[in-house]
């Protein structure tokens, strides 16, 4: 169990999952500046050969994580024991205690080799001013060597002006997030010893998330199912910009398609507080009780990070 990653166990089942859930925070612009000290430069060319054979001489990369979100990994910096990166990444950030984990290592033909890991946290990074300079750690040893890192932090807000901004427009950055909640499904036709329901969700052709597949069992209504499910979805420049797709909520029975709603990004960007939430008909006499939520970001300052509240 790593943040962001979390498990729903409903101990009231009256409980209004919309209220209950829990948004993320915001996300945080990681710059892997440099590294240092980790070894020994060479300088001459014929040094830097030998040294390639020997293994000495690095082509240094670093590969990031923050809690269980995506890795991602730096370019190559080839034949230096001092490389300079200055590349930035966006996380999402669900909670101020999620780890920022650097690995710093030496890619090589055979296998990479680990020169240390070094680790701080998205609180400690934001109270010291977005500035750090970490020690390495190899096998639990500490090692020599630095990393030095720097961040922004923006906050999710019920505004869309960061979907236009020119600063959040290159590869590998976002401008908000969209957050799909799927309650559950009514009246779903069907005798009820064929029925597999399930909901699928899509925006575009490279998100693609299904609940899981309720059977009939004591206890379950199969007709009207439980999914209390999220997906979430960082969102980039290109997704929201001219031409964007609908998001598309379909009802299943096992890989059958019972019926379908498409929503415009531009009906949920509209609706208040940029939340469109209600039963949709998906055709058959059947709805799907389902919440679509698009945030913009926004600089933040330490002081203006807090825990979101829970809806009483």
């Amino acid at each position: 169990m790593v943040l962001p990653n979390r498990f729903l166990y409903k101990l009231d089942a009256a409980n209004d999952y919309f209220k209950s859930q829990l948004y993320p925070l915001g996300i945080i612009r990681l710059t892997v500046e440099k590294a240092w000290a980790f070894a020994e430069d060479k300088q001459s060319a014929s040094k830097k050969f030998l040294s390639k054979l020997t293994r000495d001489s690095p082509d240094a990369y670093c590969k990031v994580a923050v809690g269980a979100e995506e890795t991602w990994r730096t370019s190559t910096k080839n034949n230096t024991t001092s490389p300079a990166w200055n590349e930035e990444h966006d996380f999402v950030v669900t909670d101020l205690n999620q780890c920022i984990t650097i690995d710093l290592l030496d890619e090589d033909v055979g296998s990479d080799d680990h020169f240390g890991l070094a680790a701080t946290t998205v609180k400690n990074i934001l109270s010291a001013g977005g500035k750090l300079e970490l020690s390495l750690v190899h096998k639990e040893q500490p090692v020599e060597g630095k990393v030095a890192l720097s961040c922004k932090f923006y906050r999710f807000a019920a505004e869309d002006s960061s979907f236009t901004a020119s600063e959040h427009s290159a590869d590998g950055l976002l401008c908000g997030v969209a957050t799909i909640m799927v309650a559950g499904a009514f009246d779903v036709p069907g005798h009820r010893k064929e029925l597999s329901p399930s909901v699928v969700v899509t925006w575009g052709e490279k998100h693609h998330f299904q609940t899981a597949v309720i059977t009939d069992a004591p206890g379950t209504d199969i007709h009207n199912p439980t999914f209390d499910t999220t997906f979430r979805i960082p969102t980039t420049a290109n997704m929201v910009g001219n031409g964007a797709q609908s998001f598309r909520i379909a009802l299943m029975n096992k890989k059958d398609e019972i019926g379908h709603v498409e929503l415009p990004l531009s009906d949920v960007s509209k609706a208040p507080d940029m939340v469109l939430q209600k039963r949709f008909d998906v055709g058959g006499g059947a709805t799907i009780r389902a919440s679509i939520n698009i945030r913009g970001i926004t600089p933040a300052t330490m002081e203006e990070i807090t825990l979101p509240q829970r809806q009483k």
